[in-house]
């Protein structure tokens, strides 16, 4: 809809633009009050009614024209003209267009986006009580179900960090090192509404995806078959911590956990959804929260390396289609924005029946 992309009206102009008359010769004086009467008090300028609120979490430098983070492509998708709403306690400002999009980068890790979040959602310049969200951003994936420059829809969100670890050596030799702590059950995983990710799938499904020469490259290095594939739409199981965990045994934990907690397959190893979810979940409920990842790495080393040389590649040796999947990442969820807001009545009240 080019009216997504190209609309914008900052709030101040239109808290202004609404004590104007709209006539030629310019704004009439207030009539006085009739005799008896107290002047009703000044208001403030109405809250932004958020349709999609879009939260990245990190940009690598401006938030147009040079190298892309995760915030640019939406930048200038939706926002390239929009006032910037400086809001206290968060990271960076929001921006919003006149179809009720808005978006801000958040920060990287769980408390830095959860306390952004928080601080945005108690700001009384906007009304977020019927607003959807999109949580965006790159992420890693195991090679045996993902592959570079993939797009993933979180069916579920687990807390990769909200338990008990110990060493390898002081346990049986294969078993888990991972064990829940009792009274995080309501806030270590959350299942998102099934309804709003069956219509992002169907609504994502046929988005074409960028893939660079280097990505390809790069996949060669590992015999899965699912890390050979080009890029495509799918869906799992996004596994939030603050650690950037690699290796084999990791992601075998990351795998346990999943499937300790009743979740679908691991397929993302992200930072802050989880997190991020809670915060919102204590507000508004969790029936219109989405995940949407793009893979840039994969979780562990090809058979041929160490974790640490995974970790710390050569110059050269790095993993390459960044720049493809973080356009990838805005091109698929600008598909469920640009719908949920053109077809806004059925979807005010909640996500539709398909």
């Amino acid at each position: 809809m080019a009216t997504l992309r190209s609309s914008f009206l900052p709030v101040a102009w239109l808290a202004a633009a609404a004590l104007l008359t709209g006539c030629a010769s310019g704004p009439r004086p207030p009539a006085p009050p009739a005799a008896g009467t107290t002047p009703a008090p000044a208001t403030a300028a109405a809250p932004v009614r958020v349709k999609v609120f879009v939260a990245a979490m990190f940009e690598i430098g401006q938030n147009t024209g040079d190298r892309a983070g995760e915030f640019q492509h939406w930048y200038e998708r939706y926002w390239k003209n929009a006032t910037p709403v400086r809001v206290p306690g968060a990271i960076a400002p929001v921006y919003c267009n006149a179809d009720g999009v808005c978006g801000a980068v958040l920060g990287m890790g769980k408390v830095n986006s959860s306390a952004s979040m928080q601080a945005i959602l108690l700001n009384p310049a906007f009304d977020f009580s019927k607003a959807y969200y999109m949580i965006t951003g790159v992420a890693g994936t195991p090679p045996s179900r993902g592959t570079i420059g993939d797009v993933s829809w979180g069916s579920w969100l687990v807390d990769y960090d909200l338990g008990h670890r110990w060493a390898p050596e002081e346990n049986t030799p294969g078993a888990p090192t991972f064990m829940p702590r009792k009274g995080y059950e309501e806030y270590r995983r959350f299942q998102l509404n099934p309804a709003l990710l069956g219509w992002a799938l169907q609504l994502s499904a046929g988005t074409p995806l960028k893939d660079s020469d280097s990505a390809r490259t790069y996949r060669l290095r590992y015999p899965d078959p699912r890390a050979r594939q080009a890029p495509s739409v799918g869906q799992g199981t996004h596994m939030t911590g603050d650690t950037f965990f690699h290796g084999p045994g990791m992601s075998q934990q990351a795998q346990y956990i999943a499937k300790l907690y009743g979740a679908d397959d691991y397929v993302i190893t992200e930072m802050e959804a989880a997190a991020i979810t809670l915060v919102i979940k204590r507000l508004h409920g969790t029936d219109r929260v989405m995940s949407l990842r793009g893979a840039v790495n994969f979780d562990q080393g090809n058979p041929r390396e160490t974790t640490l040389q995974h970790l710390d590649p050569a110059p050269g040796e790095t993993a390459g289609g960044f720049a493809e999947t973080v356009d990838n990442i805005a091109r698929v969820g600008e598909r469920v924005v640009d719908h949920i807001v053109a077809h806004w009545p059925q979807w005010e009240a909640g996500v539709p029946p398909r």
